[in-house]
């Protein structure tokens, strides 16, 4: 136990051992008056002399003992607050600058992906105007290429159509006159015709 409690202990049994002595030393039965001694006029100096050394003892513990130690135990536990209060402001000012940052990089990452994006479509944009001129080309070539053999079959077909129509007119013109008419008659009455 720690000294100041062993007295602060103590007390109550030395005040309860003085009243006790006091009236045996006055000489008085006091078993058999059926009062409180506490209440008993020729006590009161005794028990006023033990209240003042009482009072003056606990005021002794309570002002060198028990206040200083709550009084540090209240100082540590606002030192403790406070410092509390410090590392939060402190943790709060890092989340702070940490979201900045990520703000600032995800900012950054969005403007490098845009200006990727742009490139890219830029990229494509030219593959896909080269493609398209190559195709462009290559449909031309093969659109003059199918008009050239258009031309031919044309032509081809003209000249079988002429023939066939020079063949049959002669046919036609012996079976109904009896006479063969000349090439050149021929030709000219097809282009008289058509």
């Amino acid at each position: 136990m720690r000294p100041g409690l062993i007295i602060f202990s103590t007390l109550p049994m030395l005040s309860g051992v003085a009243l006790a002595a006091a009236p045996a030393a006055d000489g008085e039965d006091h078993g058999n008056s059926g009062g409180l001694p506490q209440l008993e006029f020729d006590t009161y100096p005794s028990q006023v002399f033990w209240l003042v050394i009482t009072f003056l003892i606990l005021y002794f513990l309570c002002a060198k003992v028990f206040l200083p130690r709550l009084g540090g135990i209240i100082e540590e536990r606002r030192n403790r607050i406070a410092d509390d209060f410090d590392q939060a402001a402190e943790f709060k000012r890092q989340a702070e600058e940490a979201e900045e940052a990520y703000k600032k990089s995800l900012a950054d990452a969005k403007a490098r992906a845009a200006q990727i994006a742009a490139e890219t479509r830029a990229q494509i944009d030219a593959e896909i105007a080269e493609l398209q001129a190559e195709t462009d080309k290559e449909l031309e070539a093969e659109l003059s290429a199918a008009e050239e053999r258009i031309a031919n079959t044309t032509k081809a077909a003209n000249a079988a159509v002429l023939e066939a129509a020079r063949e049959t007119t002669k046919a036609l013109v012996a079976a109904l006159i009896d006479e063969t008419p000349s090439d050149d008659a021929i030709d000219t009455a097809l282009n008289h015709a058509a």
